[in-house]
């Protein structure tokens, strides 16, 4: 009596034909690293939540705009500190940080800063986007990179059923198992990449127009 064929996690791989294990391997590393950004992404998030709360306390206080930017010099530790050291620096170069009273300059002097506090939005949001478009690939991806690694490992399932003839349950269960268990992966790949995208895309977007409000 043949033993019977080994259906745990690790026998499946070990079974597998090396383009469905290769296939297995690129779905599970392509995972780790979703998960890697997701933790990463939700972390910063959170702090840049905490110092933007934290930022606009101190700029709402009433204290002098001239000594928030001081403090804050040229390395603001958060976008929307980013954001205000831009408009600062452009008003101190273009006014030396004093009022005019012609109209028409105070006008190109409120396009210059709306412009520059955009474009540090911009590059800030920029920023905290790197890498998300991983997740979107990942999610679209993944589960057609395992519909490929199951049919590949079915065609070698009939092709073992070809060479010996025999169609009995126990002969093709285990490459029909393998094959799935590539879907499977593509799936466990795909779908909490395709929910933290969402999610953190939706977190940025709020983020995105906290900025452009202040």
């Amino acid at each position: 009596m043949e033993p019977a064929a080994d259906l745990s996690v690790w026998g499946l791989f070990l079974q597998a034909d090396i383009i469905v294990k290769a296939v297995m391997i690129g779905l599970v590393l392509a995972s780790i690293w979703c998960w890697a950004i997701i933790f990463e992404k939700m972390g910063r998030l959170r702090r840049l939540r905490s110092q933007a709360d934290s930022f606009e306390e101190r700029f709402w206080s009433g204290g002098s705009l001239e000594e928030l930017y001081d403090k804050i010099g040229n390395r603001p530790k958060d976008p929307m500190g980013a954001v205000f050291v831009a408009a600062m620096r452009e008003w101190r170069r273009s006014s030396g940080g004093r009022g005019t009273g012609d109209t028409t300059m105070r006008a190109r002097l409120a396009e210059r800063l709306e412009r520059v506090m955009n474009i540090t939005i911009v590059r800030e949001m920029e920023s905290l986007e790197k890498r998300l478009t991983f997740l979107a690939s990942t999610g679209a991806v993944a589960p057609f990179v395992g519909l490929f690694g199951t049919v590949w490992g079915i065609m070698n399932s009939f092709h073992a059923i070809g060479i010996s003839r025999d169609t009995s349950l126990a002969t093709v269960a285990p490459g029909i198992a393998e094959a799935l268990f590539a879907t499977a992966l593509g799936l466990v790949a795909a779908i909490p990449a395709v929910v933290a995208y969402n999610k953190i895309s939706s977190d940025l977007d709020r983020f995105a127009q906290r900025l452009e409000n202040f």
